[in-house]
């Protein structure tokens, strides 16, 4: 697959930006994905240089991973000698003698020397950390990459956010291993590529300046890693900590999401959960360095205008709460269905059965969240004449919903859109603003009612027209 094509650059600031981490994220793919979807490479570059690393460049790249096309970002260090702090003269050496590519990239379950967070006393003799060897100051402290980014001249917002997540790192590891904030030093930050892809993304998410950030939440993988300190579960216990309180999937084999990844994901996301209904503007995929073997190792990311206000993603999860009555008016079934949503479920529906004795019934059925349930147990038994409620969890699958309004001859009538992957699949008027306007306007309901689909309408057409122009590009380009 490749990316479609990108629109001009200042109709990509200002927007949503989602994050669809279902092969994971690395702080690399990250900067890619961005860059692939329109952020200017050159944002990126120049953000880079003004660290002030000597020896440090990047640049970009195109690579296949699985049947997809995606970009990747390439970190180099060159031209330092062993004299001085910061010295590496054998790296690439190095690199090579363990197997590991310095580009980094997303490596996964492939035993590297995971030394995210541990002071230089620690393993002074240790040749090589993710890839990048130890001489001199290969891997650096918190204190150091604070004053690099405080001298280095970077956009104000960029550096901000750059600050915050080398921040949240650093109280995580210290955290984790007992010292103090200043002395956390550890490969996954402290290596030049780190370095390079966090301040490369912060750089790339200040220039799109977005109104909102959202992601789904990352596969981190399963199995183990080996660290300096030896085996440990996967997630890594960095990457956990940075990951604490936020949702995530355990699949796929080795480690999916890097620290720095996670890192990225915490400072900058305002939700997780699917994409809000979106009119797409562009979509970028950034490629990690290894094939994998269950999916294509690649970070897609969105970037959007919202339509309407998005709603709270629904839970993956409920409780359905049931009863048989057979004694109960349909008056009195009523007012039950009113109390059931007065009492918090999210539905109350009605089946016609036929009971013990022939005699025909009602199956009354509500589903709630696990915060409801009770409340709606307590409005079950107290206005209905059941003795018994079944329960039971079950799963559910939503697509993502928001509320717009639009204009119509009788007046402003909010709509529902939702959404498939970001993309507006439908549009429905709510009926009780129809009902009001009908009723203002002296008119017929269904009247209110065809003009606000009309227009509602309007709303999904042009996005469904982006997809159906970037579907048949795909088609003819050969993709997936």
């Amino acid at each position: 697959m490749k990316s479609p094509r990108i629109p001009a650059e200042s109709a990509l600031r200002g927007l949503h930006v989602h994050f669809d981490p279902v092969s994971g994220i690395a702080g690399d793919m990250a900067v890619a994905a961005l860059v692939d979807a329109g952020v200017p490479a050159q944002v990126v570059v120049e953000a880079v240089d003004a660290m002030g690393v000597p020896g440090l460049s990047v640049r970009f790249e195109t690579r296949r991973r699985g049947a997809f096309v995606g970009r990747g970002f390439v970190v180099g260090v060159t031209g330092l000698s062993d004299k001085g702090p910061g010295s590496r003269p054998r790296a690439r050496a190095l690199a090579r003698r363990h197997g590991h590519d310095h580009s980094h990239g997303h490596g996964h379950g492939h035993g590297h020397d995971h030394d995210h967070d541990h002071q230089a006393d620690e393993l002074p003799d240790h040749p090589a950390r993710h890839g990048l060897a130890v001489a001199g100051h290969a891997h650096r402290d918190y204190a150091e990459i604070r004053r690099l980014l405080r001298r280095a001249k970077l956009d104000p917002d960029a550096k901000a956010l750059a600050e915050e997540i080398f921040a949240h790192v650093a109280e995580v590891e210290a955290a984790l291993h007992g010292t103090t904030v200043d002395r956390v030093t550890f490969h996954e930050v402290g290596a030049f590529d780190s370095i390079a892809d966090v301040v490369g993304a912060s750089a790339a998410i200040a220039w799109l300046a977005p109104v909102s950030i959202g992601s789904g939440p990352p596969v981190v993988g399963t199995g183990t890693v080996r660290t300096a300190h030896g085996i440990v579960a996967v997630p890594a216990p960095a990457t956990a900590a940075l990951l604490q309180g936020l949702p995530i999937r355990s699949e796929g084999v080795g480690e999916l999401t890097t620290p720095t990844g996670a890192a990225i994901l915490a400072a900058i996301v305002d939700e997780f959960g699917p994409p809000p209904p979106l009119r797409l503007r562009a979509t970028g995929y950034g490629a990690g360095t290894r094939e994998l073997s269950d999916r294509a190792n690649l970070l897609r990311v969105l970037i959007g205008e919202p339509i309407g206000q998005a709603l709270a993603p629904a839970a993956d999860e409920v409780l359905l709460l049931e009863a048989n009555v057979d004694d109960m008016s349909g008056q009195l079934l009523a007012a039950l269905f009113e109390a059931l949503f007065s009492a918090g479920a999210l539905d109350v529906w009605s089946t016609p059965i036929i009971m013990k004795k022939g005699r025909p019934a009602q199956q009354v059925s509500a589903l709630a969240d696990r915060a409801s349930a009770a409340g709606v147990q307590r409005a079950f038994f107290l206005n209905s004449t059941t003795l018994g409620l079944r329960i039971r969890a079950v799963a559910r699958a939503t697509l993502a919903r928001a509320v717009a309004e639009v204009r119509t001859p009788f007046g402003v009538v909010r709509v529902k859109v939702a959404a498939l992957d970001g993309e507006a699949i439908g549009a429905q008027p709510e009926f009780d603003d129809c009902r009001r306007r009908a009723a203002a306007a002296g008119v017929p309901v269904k009247r209110v009612w065809l003009a606000a689909v009309v227009a509602a309408n309007a709303i999904v057409a042009p996005a469904t027209a982006v997809v159906r122009r970037r579907r048949a590009r795909t088609r003819r380009e050969g993709g997936a």
